[in-house]
């Protein structure tokens, strides 16, 4: 075995380990999460409007404490976390949404997700997103393919957007700033935006557009589970997303399998801006 062999398989077999780390803390955490729950929850509000209780911070600081423990020089990045400028020198760091879909979290709904991601030089390189109520864990390293549960999951083929599945808001399509009608379309709604993301990695849909902007721990995970399952994922002008950043936002979100993902480009590049939608 020469000497770039064995550089290259150390780095497999590192994340690899980090992968199965990912898994095991988000499975012991999504317990934490039904538990806290069950117990009843605390909502409340932050200053954008925005719904959080106290099973997201729970979460947070529990895979915060959990994670850093074992990978101390990793940088750290969560939606329930102060920023600092720390991250921006780590060369791996932990990108974490704590609950996505919070709202329908405390609604009943089973497809809240938490999703944890690692990202090195601006990308993730492994991914989980975890749907405890749903019992379905989404996971993906770099090279390495996706999963659901455990088995391998690939995007559909879908080459035609008549009659194609989408996962998101049935609004948007309705919406005057299109230049010309929309085709055919099945749509459905899911409150988190990393599950439908994972959705269209694992075929369950042919994509998902949202015009509102997202964070890096909306869609670090999920990016890499869909990329890896043969998706494509960008902003709506088709601009690769980076992570990692002095700022963690995104204006928006595309996530389609590959057929279809030049046509919802195309559709979407007179959006210049998007402060009108």
């Amino acid at each position: 075995m020469n000497k770039a062999t064995a550089v290259t398989a150390d780095a497999r077999r590192e994340l690899e380990e980090d992968l199965a780390l990912l898994v095991d803390k988000v499975r012991r955490v999504g317990a934490l999460a039904q538990h806290v729950k069950a117990q009843g929850l605390i909502i409340d509000y932050k200053s954008d409007g925005s719904v959080v209780t106290n099973a997201d911070l729970e979460v947070n600081l529990w895979l915060k404490e959990a994670l850093m423990q074992v990978r101390p020089h990793y940088g750290w990045q969560s939606e329930e976390s102060p920023d600092t400028d720390a991250r921006l020198s780590k060369a791996r760091v932990f990108v974490l949404d704590p609950i996505d879909g919070t709202m329908g979290f405390t609604k009943g709904s089973p497809y809240w997700t938490i999703a944890l991601a690692i990202v090195e030089n601006g990308q993730p390189v492994a991914g989980v997103v975890y749907a405890p109520d749903a019992q379905e864990l989404y996971a993906a390293g770099l090279g390495l393919g996706a999963t659901l549960n455990g088995a391998p999951i690939h995007a559909t083929t879908t080459a035609a957007l008549d009659g194609a599945h989408v996962i998101g808001d049935a609004r948007v399509f309705g919406k005057a700033i299109w230049r010309g009608d929309w085709p055919r379309l099945l749509v459905t709604s899911r409150p988190s935006v990393a599950y439908r993301m994972v959705c269209v990695a694992a075929g369950r849909a042919d994509f998902t557009l949202a015009l509102t902007p997202k964070r890096d721990w909306d869609v670090a995970a999920s990016t890499l589970i869909a990329r890896e399952a043969g998706a494509k994922t960008s902003d709506h002008l088709g601009n690769p997303y980076h992570f990692n950043g002095k700022s963690s936002l995104k204006p928006s979100l595309v996530c389609a399998c590959e057929p279809l993902y030049a046509e919802i480009i195309r559709r979407c590049g007179h959006l210049a801006t998007l402060d009108h939608i």
